[in-house]
């Protein structure tokens, strides 16, 4: 059995909008496997902040601990499902109603490539 880690709360702000938030979990043990789920809010989010927050979710210490993720993401959202491609190897994606699954393998020391287009604040709880 796994002990699981406390959920994390991801937000990326523009000002004092939260425009894009995800909800994180991570299970100790063998599988090693993080699961999100990511989303931005309603109306105009201005390019990059999706982008920044999958970021700021690949760069938490327990999701590079990870071998695996598991995401979930609004059906249709380029950015969030380009930028998790980029972040992660082998990824298989899957339409399930409204939204996509993205099961994939996290590389070692994943690191983001610099998206100068992102001017948001992401704070992470």
């Amino acid at each position: 059995m796994t002990n699981p880690e406390p959920p994390r709360h991801v937000e990326v702000k523009d000002g004092d909008r939260t425009v894009a938030a995800a909800d994180v979990t991570t299970a100790q043990g063998p599988e090693g496997t993080a699961r999100t789920s990511l989303r931005a809010t309603s109306g105009h989010v201005g390019p990059g902040h999706r982008a920044s927050l999958v970021d700021a979710v690949m760069d938490l210490p327990e999701v590079q601990a990870s071998s695996r993720l598991e995401a979930t993401i609004p059906l249709g959202d380029g950015e969030l499902l380009g930028r998790l491609r980029e972040r992660t190897q082998d990824a298989v994606t899957r339409p399930a109603g409204s939204t996509a699954l993205v099961d994939a393998n996290i590389p070692p020391h994943s690191q983001p490539t610099a998206d100068p287009e992102s001017g948001g604040q992401t704070h992470v709880s």
